[in-house]
C-alpha cells in the first residue's frame, strides 16, 4: 500500500480571496515504511507574501520570484503522487488549495476521498484533547525542535513519525531522506535516504498495568514454583 504524507504552505488561508500555494512537501511511505523518496518545491505564487504568511513561514517574495508557478511543476507533482492515499493534517484545508491550483492550470481536481486526515485520525483516538501536530509530537515524543519556521517538507517528515504512531507505533526501520530545505527552482524527489533510528523518549510513559493485574501475576509466577522463567536472573 502506497501512501504520501504531505503538506502545503500557502499565502492565505481561502484560495477564493486570491490566495496560493507557495511549497509542497511530501514523503513516500510503502506498506506504513518510508521509502527515502521524498518531494519538495517551491512554488511562485504570482501575488505578494503577506506579512503574516512569511512571518509563518519565512518565505517572502525576492525568494519566490524565480520559482516556477504551480502549472509548471503540477505534471511532476501529480507523477509522484500517483494513485496513492494522501495523508494530510487538516485535509480539507490542503486539498482545497491544491485542487484550486489544479483546476486554474486547466486539471482535473483530486477527490477527498483519496486523503486521509490525521487531524480527525487523532479525535477519534483522543477525544477531547489537542489534535495539532505540535501537541501530537509532544504526545509521542517526536522531536520537533526544528520547527522554528512552518517548512512543508520539514512538516511532513514530522506528520509522517505522527501518524506511524496513530496507527499503531513507529517501525524500527523508519527512513526519512535529509537535506532536502535547499532552495531549487525545480522540484527535488531525493532517492538517497539516511536510515533513521527511534530516539529514547524525553521521559518514560506512564505504565499502563493495574495494581490489580500486577498481583495475579506475582500470585500466578509462585505458582509455577522456582523454576519459572519470571524468577531467573540473567
Amino acid at each position: 500500500m502506497r501512501e504520501i504524507v504531505m503538506d502545503t504552505e500557502t499565502t492565505g488561508l481561502e484560495p477564493g480571496e486570491g490566495h496560493r500555494i507557495v511549497e509542497i512537501g511530501a514523503v513516500e511511505l510503502f506498506n506504513h515504511l518510508p521509502t527515502g523518496r521524498t518531494y519538495h518545491q517551491y512554488i511562485n505564487p504570482q501575488r505578494s507574501m503577506p506579512k503574516e504568511a512569511f512571518d509563518v513561514h519565512g518565505l517572502g517574495d525576492d525568494f519566490l520570484r524565480d520559482k516556477p508557478v504551480f502549472k509548471a511543476i503540477a505534471p511532476a507533482f501529480l507523477d509522484f503522487i500517483g494513485d496513492a492515499t494522501l495523508v494530510i493534517h487538516n485535509a480539507s484545508f490542503d486539498m482545497k488549495f491544491i485542487n484550486a491550483e489544479l483546476q486554474a492550470a486547466g486539471l482535473n481536481p483530486l477527490p477527498m476521498s483519496r486523503a486521509l486526515d490525521t487531524v480527525a485520525v487523532a479525535r477519534r483516538k483522543f477525544p477531547g484533547a489537542p489534535a495539532s501536530l505540535d501537541a501530537l509530537c509532544r504526545r509521542f515524543g517526536v522531536d520537533n525542535s526544528a520547527r522554528e519556521k512552518h517548512g512543508a517538507l520539514l512538516d511532513s517528515e514530522i506528520l509522517a513519525e505522527v501518524y506511524l504512531e496513530l496507527i499503531g507505533g513507529r517501525q524500527p526501520d523508519f527512513v526519512l531522506a535529509a537535506g532536502n530545505e535547499t532552495s531549487t527552482p525545480t522540484a527535488k524527489v531525493s532517492t538517497a535516504a539516511e536510515t533513521w533510528r527511534p530516539r529514547p523518549r524525553p521521559a518514560p510513559l506512564a505504565s499502563r498495568l493495574h495494581p490489580s493485574e500486577a498481583n495475579a501475576h506475582e500470585a500466578f509466577v509462585e505458582k509455577l514454583g522456582d523454576n519459572a522463567i519470571w524468577k531467573r536472573r540473567a
